[in-house]
C-alpha cells in the first residue's frame, strides 16, 4: 500500500548490546545522518541508556533496505518493529537523522509493547517533551 507520497514509516525498538559501550550510540547517529542524507531517509533516533527507539521515514525501497542492515547489526539485539505503513508526508523534513536521549528508561520500555496506530500516536505525543539534536 503506498501513499500518492510513496513514503514509508518504521518505527522500532532495540536494546544495546552487553558488549557495545555507550559511546557507540554517537557513532551511530554520525554515520547514519551520513548515510540517510544521501539516500533522502529522515528519521529520529531516542535512546534511554539501554533501548533505542527510532523512526525511519522515506521511499519504500530505502527504508527497507536500512531497516535490513538495522536488523543484523551487532551493536543491539531484539528489534521489534512497532509500526511499518505509508506516510502523507515528513515528521522530520530537518534533518537526516535527529537524536535525542531520555532519562526515564519506564518511557521506551511502555512504548515497545505498543503497536501499530498506537504505537504512532505514543511516538508522536513523546516528540512534544523531547529537545532533539539534528
Amino acid at each position: 500500500m503506498h501513499t500518492t507520497t510513496g513514503l514509508q514509516e518504521i518505527i522500532y525498538v532495540s536494546t544495546l548490546a552487553a558488549d557495545a559501550p555507550i559511546r557507540v550510540v554517537a557513532d551511530i547517529a554520525v554515520k547514519a545522518r551520513s548515510h540517510n542524507q544521501q539516500r533522502h531517509i529522515t528519521g529520529l533516533l531516542v535512546f534511554d541508556g539501554m533501548h533505542f527507539c527510532q523512526q525511519l521515514e522515506g521511499c519504500a525501497q530505502e527504508v527497507a533496505d536500512l531497516m535490513a542492515r538495522i536488523r543484523e547489526d551487532p551493536r543491539h539485539h531484539g528489534v521489534a518493529v512497532l509500526h511499518h505503513g505509508p506516510l502523507d508526508q515528513r515528521r522530520f523534513r530537518r534533518f537526516s537523522l535527529g537524536y535525542t536521549s531520555v532519562d526515564d528508561i519506564e518511557l521506551l520500555e511502555r512504548l515497545q509493547r505498543l503497536q501499530g496506530q498506537a504505537a504512532v500516536e505514543a511516538f508522536v505525543a513523546l516528540l512534544s517533551d523531547l529537545d532533539v539534536d539534528g
